[in-house]
This record gives structure tokens, sequence and C-alpha cells, in this order.
């Protein structure tokens, strides 16, 4: 992922709110949200050139999502694809603050990355160019592809549109995080950082939402995870505009209604796709 934006213990029904987008080559092979068959509690979209995931949540309400850390002068062409970070975890056993601290020896051989890690103990972040893993403490933050909160244009612009959500909505639903996420503006040449590449890209890439002739953002998620244990999961994929909702958890939320069509997965829970 290029941006990730989530409100953590910040609002009195959510444990966790997330939204964030993934960007990517148009012609980088993908398959969209679904539980994996080869680890059917696992639920993400995959990637199909290196088989790794940049977000994920199981069906215990684990979550992992990843972002890259842009810096072309350190890029490594021989270094391991970091997409497995976010899925071994996800398929694994081991706590977050496990896996980070048994992540450590190894991290340097990856090329930059964020690594965002969520458990019944906390959510934790790790960046193996910012220091030691940490415990996140409740809050509003923002992540893209330099280290947590660090104050870019669409970082800060994405922190903003989150907190009004979270003051003007009593329930801040997925369309509305999705809205969110759709922002084309690009930031102003004053205010651009400096990551290596040139002016023209640092401009393409300064927006919440990416859009160029053969890179751009090519799917936007939605995770909410409410204080009882219900996860809800919205995917929607670019350019087609199709929408993916995934609803499961330990109970169901009061007046809740499925959208239709509904298809009950086989493991429990409910998906829908739409337009």
């Amino acid at each position: 992922m290029c941006l990730i934006l989530f409100a953590y213990r910040s609002h009195p029904e959510y444990e966790l709110l997330l939204a964030g987008n993934r960007d990517e080559y148009y012609d980088r092979p993908t398959a969209p949200m679904a539980f994996w068959e080869d680890a059917p509690e696992l639920l993400a979209g995959r990637d199909l050139a290196a088989g790794g995931a940049w977000f994920g949540v199981t069906r215990n309400g684990r979550f992992a999502a990843i972002t890259n850390y842009r810096d072309p002068s350190t890029l490594r062409p021989d270094a391991p694809s970091r997409g497995p970070l976010v899925s071994d975890y996800l398929r694994g056993r081991e706590s977050a603050r496990e896996y980070l601290q048994n992540l450590l020896p190894r991290a340097a051989v990856y090329n930059g990355f964020n690594l965002l890690l969520g458990d019944a103990e906390g959510l934790y972040y790790y960046s193996n160019r910012g220091g030691a893993p940490r415990a996140l403490e409740p809050g509003l933050y923002g992540l893209s592809n330099h280290l947590l909160s660090t104050p870019w244009p669409k970082v800060e612009r994405g922190i903003k549109g989150l907190a009004g959500l979270l003051r003007e909505a009593t329930e801040p639903d997925a369309a509305a995080l999705l809205r969110l996420l759709e922002d084309r503006r690009r930031a102003p040449d004053h205010l651009l950082p400096n990551t290596g590449v040139d002016l023209e890209w640092e401009r393409l890439l300064s927006p919440l939402f990416i859009e160029s002739p053969s890179y751009g953002t090519r799917s936007s998620m939605v995770l909410r995870i409410d204080r009882q244990g219900w996860i809800e999961v919205t995917e929607k994929s670019w350019p087609e505009g199709r929408i993916r909702a995934f609803h499961f958890g330990s109970r169901l939320p009061a007046g809740f209604q499925p959208p239709t069509p509904t298809l009950p997965h086989k493991r429990g829970g409910s998906f829908y796709t739409g337009s």
C-alpha cells in the first residue's frame, strides 16, 4: 500500500477504523480481496507476481498492512519481496510483538518498508528505516512512503479528512471513507517532499488517489473493527470501480442487514459484490 489512514481506539464504537490506497503499476498481476484457498482464515488481495499481500485480516481479528519506504538510492533489485511480511504474519501463530521481534535480525535484507500489525494485545508499527518496533497509543495516524505520520501533504490532508469524518458522523461508514481516498488534488510544488524521484513524479505521487498512464491507485480498502470484534472489510478496485465487501466476527451488530445480493461464505459471515 502507499497510503494508510487510521483511527485507533478513537471512536466510541470502533477499535480500529482504517482506509488505505494501494498504488501499483497497472500491468502487475493482482488477485482481488478474497479468503485464500490455502489459508481459509485469511482475507486479503494477492500479489500474483511475488505471492504476498499488502493488506489483510483474519477471522479472529489479526490485521496487517505494509507500505514501501520511498528512497530510490537504496533500492536493491535482489532484495526479497516485502509482501510476504504481511501474509506470513497473518498465516502464523506469533503475536504481533513476537513477530516483529523475530523479524528484527533479518529486516535489513528487505528494501525499505513500514509494517502495521494488530492483534488482541494491541497495534504495532515498525519500519526498517526508523528504529525499534513500538506499540501505538490511541489516536489518528497517517502512513505513506516514509515514516509514520511524516507530514507529507497527502498524509496531513488524509488525517484531517479522517478527523472530520469522526467529528461529523456517528457511524463513519465505508462509503464515506472510500470517498476520502478518492481525493485527486495535487500538492503545490513548495510542499512536495524530496524523496529522490524527479519533480514530475513527486507531483504525480502527491494526491491521495494517483492516476497516470502506467501507474496509479489500483484498489482502495476500508477496515472497520468494532469493540465487540465485528469486522467489516470493503475493497474498491480501480479502474472498474467494483466493490467487494466482507462481514464476519463474533456477533451481528444490532439491526444489521447485509447488502444484497448476499452470498453466504462457506465458513460463515457474508460477502457481496457491486459497483
